[in-house]
C-alpha cells in the first residue's frame, strides 16, 4: 500500500476551485511531468460528474502504459471529490481530493492517491519506488499548473463540440485570426451587450 499526497493554496474562491476539479480530465491534462502522462476519458455521467460517474484513465509511467476504470464515490460540492478503480490492474487504487475555504479568494486543495501495486509481471515491470516518485511529482505538478491556470496565469483547457469549435475558429478568420482568447472574450462582450439591451 502506498499513499501519496499533496496539497497547495489556490488564490481562487473554492466554488471555482472546486468545478475545475470536478471534471478529471481537466487535471489529467496537467500532469505531464518528465516521464508521467496522464489521460481521462469520462464514460457514463451522472448528475454534474457526481456519484457513479465513471471514467477511464489512461497513465504513462516512465514509458509504462497502464488503463484503469474509475467510478466516483463521494462528490460533496466544494468540499470533497472521490473515485476508486472499479476494473484495473492495480490491486487498489482510490484518489480524494478535499477543498478548504481559508478565505474568499483563497482555497486550500488536498490530492490523495492511495494504490497497491500488483504482484507477477506488471509489478516487476514498474519499479515500486520509482512509481511512487512518478505519482508524487505528477500529482504535484498538476496542483502547480492548475493553481498557475485559476490564478490566471496560463490557459485553461475549454471542451466544446467540434461544431462550436470550427463555428469559433471561422469567427477568428472574420477578425484576421486574432487569438482564441480575443474571439472568445469579443463574443461575451457581444451577448453581454444584447442582455443589457434587452433588460
Amino acid at each position: 500500500m502506498t499513499v501519496v499526497k499533496k496539497s497547495i493554496d489556490i488564490k481562487a474562491p473554492v466554488d471555482t476551485v472546486f468545478t475545475y476539479f470536478a471534471r478529471p480530465e481537466h487535471v489529467s491534462d496537467q500532469m505531464s511531468e518528465k516521464g508521467v502522462g496522464m489521460t481521462v476519458i469520462p464514460m457514463d455521467i451522472k448528475a454534474g460528474m457526481g456519484v457513479g460517474t465513471t471514467f477511464r484513465v489512461i497513465g504513462d509511467f516512465s514509458g509504462k502504459r497502464l488503463e484503469w476504470d474509475c467510478e466516483t464515490t463521494e462528490f460533496v460540492r466544494e468540499e470533497r471529490i472521490s473515485a476508486k478503480m472499479i476494473k484495473g490492474k492495480f490491486k487498489r487504487w482510490a484518489i480524494t481530493t478535499e477543498f478548504k475555504e481559508l478565505s474568499d479568494n483563497l482555497t486550500n486543495v488536498s490530492m490523495t492517491v492511495d494504490y497497491e501495486m500488483p504482484l507477477g509481471p506488471l509489478g516487476g515491470i514498474l519499479d515500486k519506488i520509482k512509481f511512487a516518485k512518478s505519482a508524487e511529482n505528477g500529482l504535484e505538478t498538476a496542483l502547480y499548473k492548475v493553481r498557475g491556470l485559476l490564478e490566471g496565469n496560463g490557459s485553461i483547457p475549454v471542451y466544446i463540440t467540434l461544431d462550436a469549435y470550427q463555428k469559433l475558429l471561422a469567427e477568428k478568420k472574420k477578425m484576421n485570426n486574432v487569438p482564441v482568447s480575443t474571439v472568445l472574450t469579443s463574443i461575451l462582450e457581444q451577448y453581454q451587450s444584447v442582455e443589457e439591451i434587452k433588460n
